[in-house]
């Protein structure tokens, strides 16, 4: 098993060869190349040059840092066209990117609307169609997630999707801080590991509160009908997930994929919370050949 960072806290006030040098300082030796404005940014066309990716290459082999994957976030799902073919454009680009550097995993999100579901699953199949013979002839593969706000939402409903799509080489992404959004509210991590069974390649680590709790007033949005979608990323035990029941269920099955500190709410912390998000993983998960 890979135990991987996200060094979202850190995108914004050190450049991409200094965020390596900090993961692999941190004690990781993979880290999940996620979007910062200077690289894969959220939503846009990369912005990374030949130089740009010898210059992480060379940081990687100084460090002995290996890349887990690639995240590139596209509104691929999205309703409007013109920004759909954009978006499929961009992960092209992004695709070569991956290539350049060796990597052969991307992970992303469904990046749509949970207005417009039906619309926008359309749109992702399209996308799709034209994207997965690229994915195959460059021999990258590609784990998906539920997300908050996106087209699909639930844990159900990502497995059914990646079903559909019925490549060997298209995975889940299970996201723990989003497990209040898989089943609406109840939040039953054993059953979401149960119900992904051999698709499971990728879990991120991260804690979060129930929105739905306090019959819907957890977090109170003026005014009440606002189309708001709210989640957080927290240390372990922050928030109230049971780890319990992951941590077990992980060993159980012998998981063998890649586990990723994804914490995001410590920017004014990130060290300390990087050396919490490692003991508490890995004692989590002690019995597992961690890498």
């Amino acid at each position: 098993m890979k135990l991987a960072f996200d060094p979202s806290m850190y995108r914004d006030n050190m450049s991409i060869e200094d965020m390596i040098y900090k993961t692999a300082d941190l004690g990781y030796k993979y880290i999940e190349m996620s979007p910062r404005e200077d690289f894969i940014p959220f939503y846009k066309y990369p912005k990374v040059d030949k130089a740009k990716i010898q210059s992480i290459k060379r940081c990687l082999r100084d460090t002995g840092l290996e890349i887990s994957s690639l995240l590139p976030v596209q509104y691929w799902a999205g309703p409007d066209e013109s920004a759909r073919q954009s978006a499929v454009r961009n992960w092209k680009r992004a695709i070569e990117i991956a290539v350049e550097l060796d990597v052969d995993l991307m992970n992303s999100e469904f990046s749509g609307s949970k207005y417009q579901p039906v619309e926008c699953e359309a749109k992702f199949i399209q996308s799709m169609d034209e994207l997965m013979p690229v994915f195959e002839k460059e021999g990258i593969r590609l784990n998906l997630q539920a997300h908050p706000y996106d087209f699909i939402e639930t844990n159900t409903g990502a497995i059914d999707m990646i079903r559909a799509l019925d490549k060997d080489w298209i995975k889940l992404v299970y996201s723990i801080p989003h497990a209040y959004f898989y089943d609406d509210g109840i939040g039953d991590v054993g059953k979401h590991l149960d119900d992904a069974g051999d698709l499971l390649d990728q879990v991120l680590f991260a804690d979060t509160y129930n929105h739905k709790a306090a019959y819907g007033l957890r977090y109170i949005v003026n005014p009440p009908d606002a189309k708001v979608t709210v989640h957080q990323h927290l240390n372990i035990g922050e928030g109230e997930i049971d780890f319990d029941t992951i941590f077990r269920k992980l060993r159980e099955t012998k998981f063998d994929g890649i586990a990723t500190n994804a914490v995001f709410a410590w920017a004014d912390q990130p060290k300390a919370s990087s050396d919490f998000m490692i003991k508490a993983m890995k004692d989590g998960l002690h019995g597992l050949d961690i890498r």
